[in-house]
């Protein structure tokens, strides 16, 4: 393969659409139109019944012109025209720009409609967009529409049926359509889950040991407070805790002297106050 890349103007660069029956013809006419220029005419299918439809159109103006499949034109690099027709679109983009690089000049390149989606490739390799030239009389059949009446009726549902229905048997029996009755003893699917012997899944917790854990952390009775009689200074003593900070639980008296647990900071005043008399 060829790695000489094109060379050829944008400006002569075009892609001519067309169907495949007029490819042929189309062809021909381009020959006829480039008598005098150096014509290579490649395709991927046969290029020999190519070349025998346009002997037998126009013999004498394919002097001047070569039909060759795209194996045999890749192949001898010496081979170079003034104008280069592509039949058709190669299946990969690469053997599409070792064709532009056999030609000097100028390149067309007919493709149909469904080859429409071979271009991307070839125009993402070239950076560019190739230009659509539409020949007349060569161009895509226009395919017709058929002519949709907006007030033509549409297709109704299922509903709207049966609507239209009602209303035609209103309207000829001159009575409304009777509605369906439906008996009054209807069977109740609801399924009774009821059941008379339902287990007790309930816990059982007066097991053997659970008596004892209960018993433990039960919250146990307070006792009475009962009167003991009076101290020595005839204050009277109960059993229970006493509301006198100086009588012990037990209802016994304490000591005058009773130390605190903690002293603070023993402060002289006095001294303070002289000492402070004395800056002053």
């Amino acid at each position: 393969m060829s790695s000489t890349q094109p060379t050829i103007k944008p400006n002569n660069h075009r892609v001519l659409p067309c169907p495949n029956d007029k490819k042929l013809s189309l062809v021909n006419k381009l020959i006829s139109d480039n008598r005098e220029s150096k014509i290579i005419v490649v395709t991927s299918t046969d290029a020999k019944s190519v070349e025998d439809f346009l002997q037998n159109e126009n013999s004498q103006a394919l002097e001047n012109v070569q039909v060759l499949d795209d194996r045999t034109l890749i192949k001898d690099e010496s081979l170079t025209c003034d104008l280069l027709i592509s039949l058709d679109v190669p299946g990969k983009a690469v053997i599409y720009m070792a064709r532009l690089s056999h030609t000097t000049a100028k390149a067309l390149l007919l493709i149909n409609e469904t080859e429409q989606k071979l271009l991307y490739p070839i125009e993402t390799l070239l950076g560019r967009v190739i230009k659509q030239d539409i020949i007349e009389g060569f161009e895509y059949e226009v395919k017709e529409v058929p002519y949709k009446d907006p007030r033509a009726p549409k297709k109704m549902t299922q509903s709207q049926i049966k609507e239209e229905a009602k209303k035609r048997y209103d309207k000829v029996t001159g009575e409304p359509k009777p509605k369906r009755e439906y008996s009054d003893d209807k069977k109740d699917f609801k399924k009774d889950f009821k059941r008379d012997d339902k287990k007790d899944f309930k816990k059982d917790f007066n097991k053997s040991g659970d008596s004892d854990k209960a018993d433990r952390w039960a919250k146990k009775e307070k006792a009475p407070n009962k009167y003991l009689g009076k101290d020595e200074n005839g204050k009277a003593i109960f059993s229970g805790k006493s509301g006198d900070r100086n009588h012990r639980h037990d209802g016994s008296q304490r000591d005058a002297g009773y130390p605190p647990k903690k002293v603070g900071r023993k402060i002289n005043i006095k001294a303070l106050k002289k000492s402070e008399d004395k800056k002053d």
